[in-house]
């Protein structure tokens, strides 16, 4: 099972469920997580979601082995659009528990949560450039709406290790946990807003959204796919994976215009 889901009296726990792949995004937990968010939206029993992972990390990105088996041509339709467009527009409180390493897709989908909780030890990372890609998930446009604009450069250009502190100064992470103490203090904040009306909620998520949040991540994210249709498969994207699978560093001086 991909993913895990608990109610805790109006919160609903979502919890990635691969530890074995450091809760990698397969399209098999794209669909559960866009299905899941999909659910608690309609569900009014539900006031809050919060996010964790199970294990060591939080989420290890986009799952390499399956991205290969698209770029050989198989595998099945990509469910990372109908992840991301849920993701973007859910209306009720999204509260992230950073439990560990969030990588890729496990870093840029925080900038559509609207609590983070970070554990002290937990690292985050967007290795977009070591892959011969661009940003993703419209963290190209949220990232400086969030972090400003030399944080989210120094993010986005470098693909370097954040700490939690790091994150923490930029703004990016509202608050930073032990890691013993991070689901229990994370759960409290989401009971102690889950216990407000939930249309209020909704409004005001809402209101939020339309203040600003909603159009940068759709546009930015509309950018983002134009520069992938040249990025992902090309040379350099192909010499990034394979050296992922081979156990090394990526050679890009081999690379034409790399």
């Amino acid at each position: 099972m991909e993913l895990t889901i608990e109610d805790i009296g109006r919160v609903r726990k979502l919890i990635l469920n691969r530890p074995e792949f450091m809760n990698a995004f397969n399209n098999a937990l794209y669909k559960a997580v866009h299905e899941s968010l999909k659910q608690a939206e309609q569900d009014a029993g539900v006031a809050v979601v919060l996010l964790t992972g199970a294990g060591r990390a939080f989420s290890a990105g986009q799952d390499l082995t399956e991205m290969q088996r698209m770029l050989d041509g198989g595998g099945d339709t990509y469910q990372f659009p109908g992840f991301l467009a849920q993701l973007t527009t859910f209306r009720k409180p999204l509260i992230a528990a950073v439990n560990g390493v969030g990588v890729g897709i496990g870093m840029t989908m925080l900038a559509h949560c609207d609590l983070v909780l970070m554990s002290s030890t937990a690292r985050l990372r967007t290795p977009f450039p070591q892959l011969g890609l661009a940003p993703e998930a419209g963290s190209s446009g949220l990232f400086p709406l969030r972090m400003g604009w030399q944080n989210a450069a120094h993010t986005l250009l470098s693909g370097k290790w954040l700490s939690a502190q790091d994150a923490h100064e930029a703004g990016y992470v509202w608050k930073i946990c032990e890691p013993e103490q991070l689901i229990e203090q994370a759960l409290a904040v989401a009971t102690d807003i889950a216990a407000n009306p939930i249309p209020s909620l909704i409004a005001t998520k809402e209101l939020m959204l339309a203040g600003g949040r909603l159009a940068v991540a759709k546009e930015s994210h509309a950018r983002e796919l134009e520069a992938y249709k040249d990025l992902v498969g090309a040379p350099a994207n192909r010499e990034a994976i394979a050296a992922f699978f081979e156990r090394r560093e990526p050679d890009f001086s081999k690379v034409s215009g790399a």
